[in-house]
């Protein structure tokens, strides 16, 4: 059965009620837009229940026995304030942050680390999650003088998708659809480029199950698998706001060479890079997108077979 028609026009209304809301939000001053970002936090913290129980739940396993009731509400609000927060930051970004500030608003932790895997002439994987400010780091790496290319779902609305596209790749980043561009991620890879992915959302039964906050989380194979076939270096990072200041924080550099022995290399390098997720997330566990399910599939029991009756 063919995927059901959109209306074009029901598109563009959607689409001009959008930028009608981010002109009225650009016309705001950031601290003004700020106040808005913690308003509407507070409305979708008592009217978004689905989520809200989804993120208390994430924490509560996250950190078990280490939180009341309490605060693990406190840090469920805190969620809610940093991503309506970080809305507004990406509204505002284009006026706020260019190349003659870009200091004063970003700075970068192991950077001579980041810069040589950038400058090596080897192909480089940047793996983050959702945390802290995630479109940031794409566009203060455009800043910087680094072309990236970057892993994203196309909106539906195909006049939003182009709205935010113009955004995305305003400081030179380029973008890649997840399902349809493989075969240009793999030129782009051969070539010595630059892509950057997420690599933290829950990829069903057919992912690989690793450890994340010490439970199974299916995690997908792409990521690892296009390290080892086209020898490509990985970088975690994350994007955290700390002290008004947003960090690009390099947690690691992973080299898929240290793997051509080992009979398992998708799943380690896929639990080592999560992990170093993890020690990000733990620094500022509130700027971590807890309201999607990141541990929705768990691995299936293999139910043993039945002995058969002896006979009399």
């Amino acid at each position: 059965m063919s995927a059901k028609r959109r209306s074009k026009i029901r598109d563009y209304l959607v689409y001009l009620a959008v930028r009608l809301v981010v002109c009225f939000l650009q016309a705001l001053s950031f601290e003004k837009a700020c106040q808005v970002a913690r308003f509407l936090a507070w409305v979708a913290y008592h009217v978004d229940r689905r989520h809200r129980l989804v993120a208390h739940e994430n924490l509560q396993k996250a950190y078990p026995g280490q939180h009341t009731d309490a605060e693990i509400d406190g840090m469920v609000r805190a969620v809610y304030r940093h991503f309506l927060t970080v809305l507004m930051e990406i509204v505002h970004l284009q006026r706020r942050l260019h190349v003659n500030n870009w200091k004063k608003h970003v700075r970068f932790t192991n950077s001579k680390v980041f810069v040589e895997a950038l400058l090596c002439g080897r192909p480089l994987l940047i793996v983050t999650g959702h945390f802290g400010n995630w479109e940031l780091a794409g566009y203060a790496l455009g800043l910087v003088g680094f072309t990236g290319h970057a892993i994203a779902r196309p909106l539906d609305n195909p006049y939003l998708d182009d709205f935010l596209r113009s955004f995305r790749e305003k400081t030179g980043q380029k973008l890649l659809a997840k399902h349809g561009d493989f075969d240009n991620m793999e030129k782009l890879l051969a070539e010595g480029g630059v892509l950057a992915t997420l690599a933290d959302q829950d990829a069903g039964q057919r992912g690989v199950f690793v450890d994340f906050f010490g439970r199974p989380a299916s995690t997908h194979k792409a990521v690892a698998l296009m390290a080892i076939e086209h020898k490509v270096p990985m970088a975690v990072i994350g994007t955290p706001k700390i002290d008004g200041q947003y960090v690009v924080d390099v947690a690691e550099v992973i080299l898929p060479e240290d793997y051509e022995r080992s009979p398992d290399a998708v799943k380690q390098i896929t639990q080592r890079f999560t992990t170093a997720l993890e020690g990000l997330v733990r620094k500022a566990p509130e700027q971590y997108f807890w309201l999607h399910r990141r541990w929705k599939h768990q691995p299936q029991v293999r139910k043993s077979k039945k002995t058969a009756p002896l006979a009399a």
